[in-house]
């Protein structure tokens, strides 16, 4: 045998061995920069969720899809304790498309979208005229009974914010306008859609009736048609606007819905889990890519990362939260039902999928030292340190209700009411850089928050326990 020869089949007989040397973990640093440079598991999720199941309407027959898929895809991923937690809920559905359109004095058809639980005109429709109110205030000061027999129309002009800061001001438009204008008499109500952009496509969304005030039919124009509408009132000379307006919504009475949890068990899993949520449902006439089944595999996404670092000490819970966009039941369901299992913090991730701009929490000051870790380890992502209080998003019910530890990754909103509750929620609005972004950050947030040792919200010890190891 030759000298080569040996060095050949040693060399063979010493692979398998060198093959089967485990790879080193990453630091969690590494694992957040890896997931900037090329995660692909958030993706995966809303590029799955979006195609596979689409749109899903509270409630109904494809939420209940889209929480078998995401259960199958946390278990694919690695996720224990995987659950469905079902509740009931009255369901509300939008019926045919809306059609609105101007009988007198300039006829023609308008883009319309019905409001959340709304009455239906019935299939014949109802022609009147119509009112228009520049702001909800004018709406407010209109006298008792004035409405009587008309439709409503409310006009209110939303700008884009970073912060998403105008939906405090416009939302009123859509969230309490039908139920004012009910209250005085209308016998319906049409909105500018509650957005930032300037297509044809009506922004839907919930809106609400006071107490002993039957709903009535309301719907939102698009942006561009409410506009031309504002002109003509300008144009009428004082003729009275006429309009016929077909919204069949129907309610089906009570349906079941539903949150899907799953876990990264941690090495103590009696310590109080870190709680991060999004939302599953979307409204009917969007695939809910950015509103919010990008939120959903960011979330998850990065608890997955921070698994690979190793098992975190505390376990990491995801809440994919059923009914969000009809009135939060999922996130009350949750709460209700879990309210004496403390959480050490709660985040959640539901305003799309653009870049992370601010970090916020409510333990600035009770605990500083964890704040400042925090901050000084999102930097690198091009991240600031905010001074607001953070107030946790919507399916975080149960961290308020337990007055719990919050953190606050602030997306930046500038072309979020653009798409939002619209037609264009599609899978081809999410940038996957900016995506990855929001990955990165999260997956340092929540590893920083999965080993902490200190109670979050205040930094003082908690009771020491034996650990309990869960499976890796």
């Amino acid at each position: 045998m030759t000298k080569p020869l040996a060095a050949l089949i040693a060399l063979s007989l010493a692979a398998p061995a060198f093959a089967n040397t485990p790879s080193p973990r990453p630091t969690l640093e590494q694992a957040a920069d890896n997931a900037l440079g090329g995660d692909v598991h958030a993706w995966d999720f809303v590029e799955g969720i979006t195609t596979e199941v689409g749109q899903r309407q509270a409630g109904t027959e494809a939420e209940a899809r889209g929480r078998a898929w995401a259960a199958e895809w946390l278990r694919r991923k690695g996720f224990q304790n995987i659950a469905i937690e079902p509740f009931m809920m009255s369901t509300w559905v939008p019926g045919e498309p809306g059609k609105a359109e101007i009988v007198s004095p300039f006829p023609q058809s308008f883009a319309i979208a019905p409001l959340g639980d709304t009455a239906s005109t019935g299939p014949d429709g109802i022609t009147a005229e119509v009112v228009m109110f520049k702001t909800v205030a004018d709406l407010v000061a209109a006298p008792e009974g004035s409405l009587k027999g008309k439709i409503a129309f409310v006009s209110n002009t939303m700008t884009r914010t970073q912060d998403g800061s105008q939906y405090g001001f416009a939302g009123p438009t859509r969230w309490v306008a039908s139920g004012i204008a009910a209250s005085k008499g209308a016998v319906a109500t049409v909105i500018k859609s509650v957005g930032t952009d300037s297509h044809r496509n009506p922004h839907t969304g919930g809106t609400d009736f006071p107490e002993g005030v039957k709903p009535t039919p309301a719907g939102a124009l698009s942006n561009p048609d409410a506009a031309n509408l504002e002109r003509m009132f300008r144009r009428a000379d004082g003729k009275p606007i006429t309009m016929k307006l077909v919204l069949t919504p129907r309610f089906l009475g009570e349906t079941e819905s539903g949150n899907v949890v799953g876990e990264i068990v941690g090495r103590n899993p009696t310590l109080p889990p870190v709680l991060l949520a999004c939302h599953l449902d979307s409204w009917w006439n969007g695939t809910g890519a950015i509103d919010d089944g990008a939120g959903c595999g960011i979330i998850a996404a990065a608890a997955r990362n921070v698994s690979v670092v190793g098992q975190p000490l505390r376990t990491i819970r995801v809440l994919f939260a059923g009914a969000e966009e009809v009135g939060l039941f999922g996130s009350v369901a949750y709460s209700k039902a879990h309210i004496d299992e403390p959480i050490a913090v709660g985040l959640e991730s539901d305003f799309g999928a653009d870049r992370i701009w601010r970090f916020d929490s409510n333990f600035r000051t009770s605990n500083p030292a964890l704040h400042k870790k925090i901050a000084a380890a999102v930097v690198r992502f091009g991240v600031s340190s905010g001074t607001d209080v953070a107030g946790g998003g919507a399916d975080l019910n149960i961290v308020r209700d337990q007055k719990g530890a919050l953190v606050d990754l602030q997306q930046d909103g500038t072309r979020y009411f653009d798409l939002h509750h619209t037609p264009d929620d599609t899978l081809d609005k999410i940038d996957p850089v900016q995506l990855r972004q929001n990955v990165a950050v999260w997956t340092q947030v929540v590893g920083i928050l999965a080993n902490e040792e200190t109670a979050i919200l205040t930094g003082t010890p908690v009771p020491a326990a034996p650990p309990i190891m869960g499976a890796k």
